[in-house]
Order: C-alpha cells, then sequence, then structure tokens
C-alpha cells in the first residue's frame, strides 16, 4: 500500500474531490474548497515533517480530519498529550501531532489491513463533513 494507491482510491471513490500537490503534501478537497483539506498525504521529510522521519524509504504519513466522535472514541476527551506517541511508528493510528485539536488523526504507511478495516470508514467520515461544510457555506453565500 502506497501513496499512488491511496490517492488513487480517494480520488475514484468520492466524487467532486479536488487535489492540490505541495512542498511534499498532497491535500484532497471537496469541490473548489481549498480552504479545508479533509484528509493530506505528507510524502517527505521537509522542516514542518521532522516529528515523523517521512526520510525513510517508502514511508508517508495519512492524516484524516474525523469527527469530534471519533476522534474522542480513539484518544479520548479533552486535550490530547501528543508526548505520548511515537509518531515514527508505522501502521498506527494517532492524533496528528500539530492538528489534533482540529480531529485530526494521522497513520505511517497503513497496511491492507488498517486501511480496510479502519482506514476506509474515516475518510468517508472526512470527506462527509467536507462535503457539509462545503454544502452549508454555498447556502450561505
Amino acid at each position: 500500500m502506497d501513496e499512488t494507491f491511496i490517492t488513487s482510491y480517494i480520488t475514484s471513490t468520492f466524487e467532486n474531490v479536488e487535489t492540490d500537490v505541495n512542498l511534499g503534501y498532497t491535500f484532497f478537497f471537496y469541490r473548489d474548497d481549498h480552504m479545508h483539506a479533509f484528509a493530506t498525504i505528507a510524502s517527505t521529510g521537509n522542516e514542518y515533517e521532522k516529528i515523523s522521519n517521512l526520510d525513510r524509504p517508502g514511508v508517508y504519513r495519512l492524516n484524516i480530519g474525523v469527527g469530534r466522535e471519533t476522534f474522542q472514541s480513539l484518544f479520548g476527551k479533552g486535550k490530547v498529550d501528543i508526548r505520548a506517541y511515537d509518531f515514527t511508528a508505522l501502521d498506527t493510528i494517532m492524533p496528528h501531532p500539530d492538528y489534533s485539536s482540529q480531529h485530526f488523526i494521522c497513520v505511517l504507511s497503513p497496511s491492507e489491513a488498517t486501511f480496510n478495516e479502519k482506514i476506509r470508514s474515516m475518510l468517508a467520515e472526512a470527506y462527509d463533513i467536507a462535503m457539509k461544510r462545503y454544502e452549508k457555506r454555498k447556502a450561505h453565500e
């Protein structure tokens, strides 16, 4: 399972997904809402990605913006202490090291089992959140 597979999965599974690539990140947006990505893939160790050691061969980080309930079911209520996590660990769902307060989770190089059993539903949830946010904003324009 690699970034190409995940990118293809997201863009072929969900309608109206737009992507943008910048600084080693692939951003996934609903339609033209390029302010709020519902998922990203970080594939290079740049100045912002030291914590995950993404310069290792084949290692990338998938980031997904899930709902509050999903996030809390994984990590509990309240502020998450990110110091308790090893952000270099592969195939482990963790709070995002920078955006956990916005309910983003991350996983480095997920296995096929993790992707099929957990990540697919989280991507669907993130997409649904992005779609609803977009529709709500458009209704108020």
